[in-house]
C-alpha cells in the first residue's frame, strides 16, 4: 500500500501503521480514510495529501 504525505508538514500517512490515535486502525488504507480525515500533527485537509514512493 502507498504512502501519503502531508504537504504541510513531515507526517506521512503509512497504512501499516493506520493512525491509532484518531481511531484508525493499522491496515487501513488511505483511499478508506473518511473524508473529513485531517493531518494529526498540523490540521491539512485528506484532499491535499501527496501519494509517495519508497
Amino acid at each position: 500500500m502507498k504512502k501519503y504525505q502531508c504537504p504541510s508538514c513531515p507526517y506521512i500517512y503509512d497504512p501499516a501503521v493506520g493512525d491509532p490515535d484518531n481511531g484508525i486502525p493499522a491496515g487501513t488504507p488511505f483511499e478508506q480514510l473518511p473524508d473529513d480525515w485531517v493531518c494529526p500533527l498540523c490540521g491539512e485537509e485528506k484532499s491535499a495529501f501527496v501519494a509517495i514512493e519508497e
